[in-house]
């Protein structure tokens, strides 16, 4: 299976290095000091589960330098998205697949936007990776798992594929039959644990131990919740609940990619996470208090630290 890394940071510099590894053809898109390092050592992961170094790497700064594929894994920054996609149509044949594995539920909508909504697979994420420096990627904890799908529930042959590729790498990947309601699931523990996570700017076993803080992570999954619930999504009335109880089996030292951007100065997603809840909630007649003071407390960093 040919495939390109639109984003070679921690999701996609993960997951593409153990595609690779599995025996796909892995076409890597990268920017910057990492791309230089990748062109020059190659790329490395290091990870509690083996690590993993792919040299020589197929990589390139220009997706107009690359064949044609049979899927793009696309995981850059929400803010870049719409500009990112339309660098890769030279990439599509008639038959190519898009799936992300970007964080938030407006990912997709963008995409059939360049790509037509045939192309468009959903796909969601759980890991937690981060480039430790240029050409590195660090993995913490075991926790790797994709999950994806078509959205109208059928088992297409690209998705069986991508199914085989993955557990060829050895990730754990999981084929929906309704990806919308995962994409949300995903959406419901991303927006608790980046909220509470930058704000606080500790990591999820610190916030899950205090009474305070662990209850303000329930209120801003139960939000996410009430507005999914309130559009038609299958969310489980105690959903918020089930997830405080996976964050509860997370390594201690698990934060998230959004912490580590507020960390770094660094844009920030808030707009994409805490923000589009309280956007949807104010549509739905939803109150959504704890993420509004999310996405007020972090709205000074949103832009990152400039120059």
């Amino acid at each position: 299976m040919k495939i390109a890394i639109m984003g070679s940071g921690g999701v996609g510099g993960y997951f593409g290095a153990r595609l690779a590894q599995g025996g796909c053809d892995v076409h890597f898109i990268a920017r910057g000091m990492h791309y230089a390092a990748m062109r020059e050592h190659g790329l490395k992961v290091e990870s509690g589960l083996g690590d993993i170094l792919i040299k020589p790497v197929k990589v390139t700064d220009d997706p107009r330098t690359l064949p044609k594929v049979d899927l793009v894994f696309f995981s850059v920054k929400m803010w870049d998205t719409e500009a990112a996609a339309r660098t890769l149509t030279s990439l599509f044949g008639a038959d190519t697949g898009i799936v992300s594995f970007q964080n938030g539920v407006r990912k997709d909508e963008i995409l059939r936007g360049v790509f037509g909504e045939s192309a468009v697979m959903g796909g969601v994420g759980y890991i937690a990776t981060a480039i430790a420096r240029p050409g590195v990627i660090r993995h913490t904890g075991t926790l790797q798992r994709l999950v994806f799908g078509e959205y109208d529930g059928t088992r297409s042959p690209r998705a069986e594929a991508l199914l085989a590729a993955c557990r060829a790498g050895g990730i754990d990947a999981e084929l929906s039959t309704d990806i919308r309601r995962q994409i949300w699931e995903k959406f419901v523990f991303l927006v608790g644990l980046s909220g509470t996570t930058s704000t606080m700017r500790r990591p999820i076993g610190a916030v899950r131990a205090n009474p305070r803080t662990r209850d303000f992570l329930l209120d801003l999954m139960r939000e996410v919740v009430a507005v999914g619930r309130a559009q038609g999504v299958a969310l489980d009335a105690d959903y918020a609940e089930k997830r405080l109880a996976f964050c509860d089996s997370l390594p201690e030292d698990m934060t998230s990619s959004m912490h580590h951007d507020l960390e770094r100065g660094n844009p920030l997603e808030v707009e994409w996470l805490s923000g589009d809840v309280v956007r949807m909630g104010e549509k739905l007649g939803v109150p959504t208090p704890a993420n509004r003071a999310v996405r007020d407390i972090l709205t000074l960093h949103a832009a990152g630290r400039k120059g």
